[in-house]
């Protein structure tokens, strides 16, 4: 994919859509780290962990710092309130037809409870 072309949203998705990175992120949001101490957890070689880090960094997730030699990572909560926000928009219909959802299902108890032992025939339908 080349992140040039692609729109800032959908680089950090596709930056999100790897467990390793996922697994960055969540180690960089308790405080900066090395590339050594990110890829401990990881049976891969550096290199490795390195293009999962240039991932990160295309997208804005996270940036290098510089102290002396030391280059920390650091997490870049920017494109995450993003994606939170573009999910966000979609909250509104997901509560409504978990709402919907809801109710039909509470119609449904209240026939079942109502009807008791009562054949499954439908009340509106003659005979």
């Amino acid at each position: 994919m080349d992140t040039q072309q692609t729109d800032p949203l959908s680089t950090t998705f596709a930056a999100l859509s790897d467990p390793t990175r996922r697994a960055i992120l969540a180690r960089l949001a308790e405080g900066e780290a090395t590339v050594k101490d990110l890829s401990a957890p990881f049976e891969m070689s550096q290199p490795a962990i390195s293009k999962h880090l240039r991932v990160l960094e295309r997208a804005g997730l996270i940036e290098r710092g510089r102290q002396a030699q030391w280059r920390p990572r650091r997490l870049q909560a920017g494109p995450l309130r993003d994606i939170a926000e573009g999910v966000g928009q979609y909250r509104r219909h997901w509560e409504e037809s978990f709402d919907r959802l809801d109710a039909y299902l509470r119609e449904l108890q209240d026939k079942e409870q109502g009807n008791g032992d009562d054949d499954d025939r439908d009340s509106n339908r003659p005979g």
